[in-house]
């Protein structure tokens, strides 16, 4: 059961991270179209997002490594509980809302690297808005794991 406890200590202290770089990534976007076509200004974002973006995805990696190990750990860990069992339901809606989560991410860099590249800026007040959508991803995710639902 202690192996258990610390896997899930630090999946959930990768999740952290990455909720951390899902949070801040469209923030640079928001800045970076505030900044308008000032060079210098624009290229500090840019450079800030892309290793933002990189550590982002390390520490996705990390936690859904530690969160396949929560999930079937049972299989080959001794005295591992199981998360694979009647009234798991919950695990699936939380699945589907991290991979949205993730895509939302993906889609943020790419908006990124496109805008490193000579793109369009984004306008501030619709990243402003966009910026607000993984929070209320985050507290279904939390209310779904903690309230395990169905």
């Amino acid at each position: 059961m202690t192996l258990y406890l610390w896997i899930k200590t630090f999946h959930l202290v990768f999740v952290i991270a990455f909720m951390a770089a899902v949070f801040y990534l469209p923030r640079i976007l928001v800045n970076l179209g505030e900044a308008g076509n000032q060079a210098p200004v624009r290229e500090r974002l840019v450079l800030m997002g892309r290793r933002l973006y990189r550590f982002g995805h390390v520490m996705f990696g990390l936690s859904l490594i530690l969160g396949l190990v929560l999930w079937f750990g049972y299989r080959v860990l001794p005295d591992f509980p199981t998360m694979v069992a009647m009234g798991t339901g919950w695990m699936h809606a939380k699945l589907a809302l991290v991979v949205a989560v993730f895509v939302y991410y993906i889609v943020c860099g790419r908006r990124l690297k496109s805008i490193g590249a000579g793109g369009a800026l984004p306008r501030p007040g619709a990243m402003r808005i966009i910026n607000e959508l993984p929070v209320l991803a985050l507290v279904a995710i939390v209310w779904l794991v903690l309230a395990k639902p169905f």
